[in-house]
């Protein structure tokens, strides 16, 4: 059992930055694998960025890359997501998710077991 509690969300203008962090109880932080998703109102869902649990290779949609920089530190059992040059279309719930040994299929809802509360993100224009 992972629980996953979420921070740093907030109001930011555009061109701006934020880090959200996640912290993760539970035991084997380092098997699993972390991702980003956000929802905006009356949308679904949507991937922003994963971080393996091995390797620590990183994953982003075209929408996000070169903006957005997902880390993660095994010791704090926490992953992070450097936010920069924030746009409007940015504004959304962002929840921080987990699966175990997950090494594919990376941008899928489904495929996440664990998943926080979420955070607001509100980027002005």
């Amino acid at each position: 059992q992972v629980r996953l509690v979420e921070s740093g969300g907030g109001l930011v203008q555009a061109g701006g930055s934020l880090r959200l962090s996640c912290a993760a109880s539970g035991r084997s932080f380092s098997s699993y694998t972390m991702g980003w998703f956000r929802q905006a109102p009356g949308k679904e869902r949507e991937f922003v960025a994963a971080i393996r649990w091995s390797g620590g290779s990183t994953y982003y949609p075209d929408s996000v890359k070169g903006r957005f920089t997902i880390s993660r530190d095994n010791a704090k059992n926490t992953v992070d997501l450097q936010m920069n040059n924030m746009k409007p279309e940015d504004t959304a719930i962002y929840y921080c998710a987990a699966s175990w040994l997950l090494s594919s299929a990376y941008d899928s809802t489904a495929r996440y077991n664990y998943w926080g509360q979420g955070t607001q993100v509100t980027v002005s224009s």
